[in-house]
């Protein structure tokens, strides 16, 4: 009798909205001008710490980068490594997690390229490039959740293409109990693009309804205020939970500068 007063208490339990973001937060270059990172990094942390993210999918992440946005997170942990080593050297495509809400049961990080397990280029990309991935468990309601964030390289047209199938591929042989997944990146692709069309053939595009018309269709800046060919190339894709909002955020410094070269994209789920 009491376990089954406890199965239908789970059942009874509404989903708690989640709230997940894509964010490339542009690399440490020191050749950044006014737009370096110490003069971007504190309106990127107040951002992520006052939207209160379930999930946040950030990309160009470097070592110092890291440790600085996990020393102001303090409500959140992550799970990453760095591309040119599997540890520290290199960017990271790192998730961050709310660990007050959320247990990571397990992760890795696969190479885009015909040898994923190993640190590797793949095909004409110009360069190393990820995907990390982890299977989470919400602490209060057991309901589990695979999250996935990758960038794609820039150059490689192959490549591109190839990291779509090999994406698609690592969430089908590895979600076999169907649990809901979230997909978030830089992908450096149109959504008008070859990979992304058949990676929406599987998975739901958080902002698959904005046309170029719309003032916050655009997610690349380079810095810049005024974009003469606006593109989507920033994405949260889903599968198997229902989406109750999306948008791309206009966020700046104290400067009312660009936070990034990016703008954040949002999506809530239920």
């Amino acid at each position: 009798m009491v376990v089954r007063l406890i199965i239908l208490y789970l059942l009874l339990i509404p989903n708690r909205e989640i709230k997940v973001l894509s964010y490339n937060i542009r690399y440490n270059n020191p050749n950044d001008g006014k737009d370096i990172w110490d003069n971007r990094k504190e309106s990127i942390v107040d951002f992520i710490n006052h939207e209160d993210f379930d999930f946040a999918g950030l990309q160009e992440v470097t070592f110092s980068q890291l440790q600085y946005i996990e020393d102001k997170l303090v409500n959140y942990s992550y799970h990453g490594v760095g591309r040119d080593d599997g540890k520290q050297k290199g960017e990271f495509a790192p998730i961050f997690y709310n660990k007050n809400r959320y247990k990571l049961i397990s992760g890795n990080t696969f190479w885009l390229s015909d040898t994923p397990s190993i640190i590797s280029v793949g095909w004409d990309a110009s360069m190393e490039r990820i995907c990390t991935y982890a299977l989470f468990e919400d602490k209060k309601s057991k309901r589990k959740f695979y999250v996935f964030n990758t960038h794609f390289d820039h150059i490689g047209v192959i490549a591109r293409k190839k990291s779509a199938q090999l994406i698609i591929d690592y969430v089908n042989s590895l979600n076999e109990n169907n649990f809901p997944v979230f997909i978030t990146g830089d992908f450096n692709l149109n959504d008008d693009s070859d990979p992304i069309i058949l990676i929406q053939k599987t998975f739901d595009d958080s902002n698959i309804n904005l046309n170029k018309e719309d003032k916050l269709y655009n997610t690349f800046t380079g810095f810049k205020n005024d974009v003469i060919n606006p593109r989507r190339i920033d994405y949260i894709f889903y599968y198997n939970i229902d989406m109750v909002s999306s948008t791309h955020v206009h966020l700046k410094t104290e400067g009312k500068r660009w936070a990034s070269d990016h703008h954040p994209v949002i999506a809530i789920f239920n």
